[in-house]
């Protein structure tokens, strides 16, 4: 009934009965995703008529209640084939300003209209094959750059930016060719970290440095939304790019790198949002270079440096919550780096596990992106190893009970789920540099027969990988509990099916097959 009404009046042609009457119909039906298939025709007679009018010469006021009365239909995967033709897209690039001949932005009144086509074109693109090849006939991804090139220096319509976005990343989502096109033809690594750089309002203090305010003002709604859909752009656009990568292109994924830094250490509107950025963010650095992410640590400033002395100094021996507080801000520093990202990543991390769902895409990224980090930078995995991995103290609870990241970690090495166990193994293992001894001190021989057994170091040994020769030392505790150790030995079943050392099941089972070797 409403589609009938409506259609009757943008058929009869006065813009100001058409603008009340589809008004109306946004109003009434604004959170409306699902449609009664009885009304299939009407819909698609109504997108027809809408089509008509934005042809014509109307109100902007009407304009934008035809655009959001067709981004409400547009939803509907079946009513778009008969309306998403070539003239038809042309409308809507018309009306969002991509046509190259368009040289400015400057009437605000016009950004309603812009906004909305570039909604629609979401909707349309997204769920219409049609549409996405014809993305491919008009160049739309270039005409999306070219947009944002517009006004990357300018303080336009956010909304405009982040519907742009949002429009690119679906391209480059469903199109494999516009990724490669965006990446070398349009240039859309640099173009789309300037879009981050300015949504950040980051001031740089050095090469790869920017000047962190922490008491600073949180991100706006706005400016969130738009540097979450740049984020996502960017993954796309880089998703293979560390199977390619080229000596020459390490400055602009250091650059990256120092922004997506950044973007770590600020916070969103609300903590939901801040976990979605930051979450973005993680996925985002897992496709840089590992050798480009040593921007991610940086050396202390001779100002912070003699900052934090002097703040330590002046404080009087009464004061100690002040002098506790002051101490744990410090404990981001490692070895004269400042390891603040590195820190918020680790603390991301454990809400991830704190969760106890959805581990595979929740946690899995940012555990392989700590793994590759410390694997690749000594003073990262030296970092992590105190964090994660102090010296061991507490001899008498089993290394999967208790609440500390390191009881987190074993008890996810026996996970159900055969990645998420293998990452978190991995990532311990990096931490023991790859040495099985120290690994099993941790983590208990049970947890980790999985991973030695991959690896086939059931017997001992250490990994392929080389690490420094840094010492780790053992406390007294463990140095007391260390000969107690020989109660858990790894056993395995010898030949009549009793349990045994796994040393002496395994010459068994060697002089067996020695034995079956010499007879015919």
């Amino acid at each position: 009934m409403d589609e009938e009404r409506a259609l009757c009046i943008v058929r009869a042609g006065e813009a100001g009965a058409i603008e009340r009457v589809l008004r109306d119909y946004s109003d009434k039906h604004r959170s409306t995703f699902k449609f009664e298939s009885t009304d299939e025709d009407k819909r698609k007679k109504l997108c027809e008529g809408i089509f008509k009018v934005l042809v014509k010469d109307v109100p902007t006021t009407c304009q934008v209640s035809c655009l959001e009365v067709l981004r409400i239909l547009s939803r509907d995967k079946k009513i778009l084939v008969p309306v998403t033709t070539k003239e038809n897209m042309q409308i809507l690039l018309r009306l969002a300003k991509l046509n190259e001949s368009d040289d400015s932005l400057e009437k605000v009144s016009e950004f309603p209209v812009i906004v909305e086509s570039l909604k629609c074109l979401c909707n349309i693109v997204f769920n219409s094959q049609m549409a996405q090849q014809l993305s491919l006939e008009l160049n739309l991804a270039a005409k999306l750059c070219n947009l944002l090139r517009k006004y990357k220096d300018q303080k336009f319509s956010n909304d405009i930016k982040c519907s742009d976005l949002r429009l690119l990343f679906l391209l480059s989502l469903l199109h494999t060719d516009i990724r490669s096109q965006l990446r070398y033809e349009l240039q859309g690594l640099p173009l789309l970290t300037q879009i981050l750089e300015s949504a950040f309002s980051i001031k740089w203090t050095d090469e790869y440095e920017s000047a962190i305010d922490h008491n600073g003002p949180p991100l706006s709604p706005q400016e969130t939304d738009c540097a979450i859909e740049a984020l996502k752009a960017l993954f796309n656009v880089t998703v293979d790019s560390w199977k390619v990568h080229k000596e020459s292109d390490s400055h602009q994924f250091r650059v990256m790198a120092a922004v997506l830094r950044h973007c770590l250490l600020i916070v969103g509107p609300t903590e939901d949002k801040t976990e979605e950025l930051h979450s973005n963010a993680v996925n985002l650095l897992s496709n840089v270079p590992v050798s480009c992410l040593d921007v991610l640590i940086c050396p202390l400033t001779h100002e912070e440096t003699a900052q934090e002395a002097t703040t330590l100094d002046e404080l009087p021996s009464d004061k100690a919550a002040e002098k506790e507080t002051v101490l744990k801000n410090s404990a981001v520093v490692y070895n004269g780096m400042n390891m603040e990202a590195i820190h918020v990543l680790l603390s991301f991390m454990e809400k991830r596990i704190d969760k106890g769902s959805s581990y595979r895409e929740g946690l899995t990224p940012v555990l392989s992106l700590l793994t590759e980090c410390s694997r690749a930078h000594r003073n990262i995995r030296k970092f992590l190893k105190d964090k994660v991995l102090p010296p061991l103290r507490d001899v008498t609870n089993r290394p999967e009970v208790g609440s500390t990241v390191r009881n987190k970690l074993v008890r996810l090495m026996t996970h159900v789920d055969l990645g998420v166990k293998q990452i978190a193994a991995e990532f311990l293992f990096v931490l023991c540099k790859e040495r099985v001894d120290s690994l099993l001190k941790y983590t208990g021989y049970g947890n980790a027969a999985g991973l030695l057994a991959a690896r086939g170091l059931l017997a001992g040994g250490r990994g392929d990988n080389w690490y420094s020769e840094d010492e780790d030392t053992d406390t007294e505790e463990y140095k007391n509990a260390k000969p107690k150790e020989e109660l858990l030995k790894p056993m395995g079943l010898k030949p009549d099916g009793t349990i045994t050392p796994l040393e002496e099941a395994l010459h068994q089972y060697s002089v067996i097959e020695e034995t079956s070797s010499d007879t015919d």
